[in-house]
């Protein structure tokens, strides 16, 4: 047996068996009949009287849906009992982010809530959890992460950079400082590529975890990506110019402006960072292809901030930039950098079939969603 192989059966003796709820679980299982008082259904596994389904019978845990407990304590799915929709339900400290209810429900409201531009994740509502007045758990759609099926050509990608740049403009417009637009804090909304949804913890499984999960493609159904987590976002009035904030260290720790230094700075050249670093390691250390895009982010990850575009400046640079790109290359398929040759060979066979298909069906190279 190998160390590695060892760790493994060790790891697996001290795990719970998969009838006990973790610790990080039984908030939410104590939680469960004041959530469905609210209108939303926790998976069976926290349900106060909940029995295994596979005790009694001769299934294994594994084949269950039930056996698979909570990723985190910070979040859970439901089911908002209204529609049958999947849910996400986040808990946050008003004490440790003070503005992120404030900001989420100033972009969930009209005019902001119907404008085109605003790709800012719906907030639904904010529970007030009756036993801890400084909680509350947000109600928000479920998403999906933003790279998860893979892009697969240069279009989608173009049209991915287009809406967060859109996105941050609307943000910036309106005088929010995100702060944390990161990799992670940008999703995808995953109803048009997985219109029967899928398993909240086991993604590759449909909800109702009897098989894989079935989608689309993004050329096929095009889809809108969001900007989540806004803990430590900060919203500043509009005679407020010039803004300073003392360093907040996101989950990107490679900021220029923070590096050895506590200094305030302003927050809007970080929020340009961010994305201009995020392409870098999303798409260029992953993909062949995005070479036009390069100058740009280049531009936007500048170790000085003054020397960083503005998002108005990013969205006119790059609106020039993918309108001189021509069909074929739009259409590409985006080549993985670790792909051998046979790899590339059978993929490109694939993708020349799809694109004849995509073509003719009159799918756009730069599948923009319908607004």
């Amino acid at each position: 047996m190998s160390v590695q192989d060892a760790i493994l059966d060790r790891v697996a003796a001290l795990a719970p068996p998969p009838e006990v709820l973790l610790s990080r679980e039984i908030w939410w299982r104590d939680h469960q009949p004041w959530f469905k008082e609210c209108g939303y259904l926790l998976r069976p596994r926290y349900a106060p009287d909940w029995v295994p389904s596979w005790e009694g019978t001769n299934k294994y845990p594994m084949d269950c849906e039930d056996n698979v407990p909570a990723l985190g304590g910070r979040v859970l799915d439901a089911t908002r009992v209204s529609d049958g929709a999947l849910v996400l339900l986040k808990k946050t400290l008003v004490s440790d982010h003070p503005h992120e209810i404030e900001i989420g429900t100033f972009f969930s409201s009209e005019p902001l809530a119907s404008d085109p531009r605003n790709h800012c994740v719906p907030l639904y509502e904010a529970l007030d959890v009756p036993d801890d007045p400084n909680m509350k758990v947000l109600v928000m759609p479920m998403l999906r992460a933003l790279d998860n099926p893979p892009f697969e050509t240069v279009g989608e990608a173009v049209e991915f950079f287009r809406q967060i740049f859109e996105g941050l403009q609307f943000i910036h417009e309106n005088r929010v400082a995100h702060r944390d637009c990161m990799g992670p804090n940008i999703m995808m909304d995953p109803k048009p590529l997985f219109p029967d949804m899928f398993h909240p913890r086991d993604q590759r499984k449909n909800r109702e975890w009897t098989g894989k999960a079935k989608f689309y493609s993004r050329t096929k159904r095009p889809t809108k990506y969001l900007f989540i987590d806004f803990g430590i976002s900060k919203m500043y009035k509009a005679e407020e110019l010039s803004v300073l904030e003392p360093p907040h260290r996101g989950g990107d720790r490679t900021v220029p402006e923070y590096q050895n230094s506590n200094e305030p700075r302003d927050p809007f050249p970080i929020d340009i960072y961010y994305l201009g670093n995020m392409i870098r390691r999303y798409f260029f250390q992953r993909f062949h292809d995005l070479e036009f895009m390069k100058p740009l982010v280049e531009d936007m990850i500048q170790d000085d901030p003054s020397k960083r575009p503005t998002i108005q400046k990013v969205v006119a640079r790059f609106d020039t930039i993918w309108q001189s790109l021509g069909s074929r290359k739009l259409r590409s398929r985006l080549v993985a950098c670790d792909e051998d040759l046979f790899t590339t060979f059978f993929r490109n066979t694939g993708h020349r079939f799809r694109t004849a298909y995509y073509i003719l069906a009159r799918y756009r190279a730069v599948p923009t969603p319908k607004s």
